[in-house]
C-alpha cells in the first residue's frame, strides 16, 4: 500500500498539473513568475516524458491564466485606490491612460491584444476596472485571450521537445527560449513606445495654396 502512494506522489501528472496551475495563477496575479515559461516547459515535458498530456497542460495553463485575469480585474475594479496601486506599480502614466483609450474605442478585442502582447496585460485590465467594463464581456473575451495565450507558449514547448529527446534538456530550451521571445518582444515594444509620434503639419502645409489670377 505504502508503495503504492509513494508511486503517486512520485508521478509527474500527480506533481505537474498543480504546479502548471499554481505556478501560472501566482504569476498571473503577482508578476513574479515567468508564466510563459512555466507552459512552455510544461508542454516540452508533456512531449518527451509522456507524464503530463498535452491538451491537459493546455486545459490547465487556459484556466489559471483565466482565473488569474478574473482576480486582477476584481481588484482593479473594487479593490480601492491602494489596490489599484498595488497593480499599477511599476506602470507607466501615459502607457496606462494610452490603453484606457484604446479599450473606450476596441474593448474586447483589447483584452485579447493585452494577453498575447508583452507588457500589456496589465494596463489593459487596469482600463477595464476603471472603466467598470461589464463582466458579461469581459469573462468571455479574457477566457478566450487566455486559450491564445497558453496554445502560442505551448507551440514554442512542443518545439522544443520535438527536437530533443530528453525531457530536461528540451524542458530547459523550452524554459529559455520563451524567456527570449518575450524578452526580444518586450524590447521591440519599448522601442515603439519610445518613438516621438509624427508632429501635425502646421496650418500653411495643410491648407491649399490659392491660385493666382492669371
Amino acid at each position: 500500500m505504502s508503495a503504492v502512494l509513494a508511486s503517486g506522489w512520485t508521478d509527474g501528472s500527480s506533481i505537474g498539473y498543480p504546479v502548471l496551475f499554481g505556478g501560472v495563477l501566482l504569476g498571473s496575479i503577482v508578476p513574479v513568475v515567468p508564466t510563459g515559461a512555466v507552459v512552455g516547459a510544461a508542454a516540452a515535458f508533456a512531449i518527451t516524458a509522456h507524464e503530463l498530456n498535452l491538451v491537459a497542460v493546455l486545459v490547465v495553463a487556459t484556466l489559471a491564466a483565466w482565473l488569474g485575469d478574473v482576480v486582477t480585474f476584481a481588484v482593479c475594479r473594487f479593490g480601492g485606490p491602494a489596490a489599484v496601486r498595488w497593480v499599477s506599480r511599476g506602470q507607466h502614466a501615459d502607457r496606462i491612460e494610452e490603453v484606457r483609450e484604446q479599450f473606450r474605442r476596441h474593448g474586447w478585442q483589447i483584452i485579447v491584444a493585452g494577453r498575447l502582447l508583452p507588457a500589456g496585460r496589465i494596463p489593459v485590465l487596469l482600463a477595464a476596472g476603471a472603466l467598470a467594463y461589464p463582466w458579461r464581456r469581459l469573462l468571455p473575451a479574457s477566457l478566450l485571450a487566455a486559450g491564445l495565450w497558453a496554445v502560442a507558449y505551448a507551440l514554442l514547448g512542443v518545439a522544443s521537445g520535438g527536437i530533443f529527446d530528453s525531457p530536461l534538456i528540451a524542458t530547459l530550451v523550452a524554459t529559455l527560449l520563451v524567456l527570449l521571445v518575450g524578452a526580444v518582444l518586450n524590447l521591440a515594444g519599448s522601442r515603439r513606445r519610445r518613438q516621438p509620434e509624427p508632429a501635425a503639419r502646421s496650418d500653411d502645409e495643410t491648407s491649399p495654396t490659392p491660385c493666382r489670377p492669371a
